[in-house]
């Protein structure tokens, strides 16, 4: 039923709980995992005067690449195939496009428990994939939502 799926992280806590159930799954259909984190384009230009967003981006590039390599470490050690992808962009827009370049028949990706005004306000990455995606999406609450 699934031969590729896809879990987009940040790194935090929530997405992490996510990783968990997309190794799960895909070790059940021996399903090939595509780890994928994408580095937030906008709104670059607002870092402190002194750090070029070159360098804000070359950082949090870093920092994801780190990410997912832990999350196909974890894959790997788990005996599924893994491939990994750091993507720059907007990061609902990249996993719903990666979902689709790559074939996934499944995304799983955890979500942040945004409530009332906040939710209001931000909406969430997850949420406007779930709206937007042609490709399921499982949505894995964190531990402490």
């Amino acid at each position: 039923m699934y031969e590729r799926i896809l879990v987009p992280t940040d790194g935090s806590d929530c997405a992490d709980n996510a990783v968990d159930h997309a190794i799960d799954i895909a070790a059940q259909y021996d399903a090939e995992l595509c780890v994928l984190s994408v580095v937030d384009t906008r709104d670059m230009s607002h870092s402190a005067p002194a750090i070029s967003p070159q360098q804000v981006e070359q950082t949090l590039r870093e920092r994801a690449e780190s990410v997912v390599e832990a999350v196909a470490e974890r894959a790997t050690d788990a005996g599924l195939e893994a491939v990994t992808a750091v993507e720059p962009g907007v990061p609902d827009d990249v996993v719903v496009e990666y979902a689709i370049d790559h074939d996934c028949d499944l995304v799983v990706m955890g979500t942040h428990g945004r409530t009332g005004l906040e939710r209001y306000l931000l909406g969430s990455v997850t949420e406007r994939t779930v709206r937007r995606s042609s490709v399921p999406v499982l949505t894995v609450r964190g531990t402490d939502d």
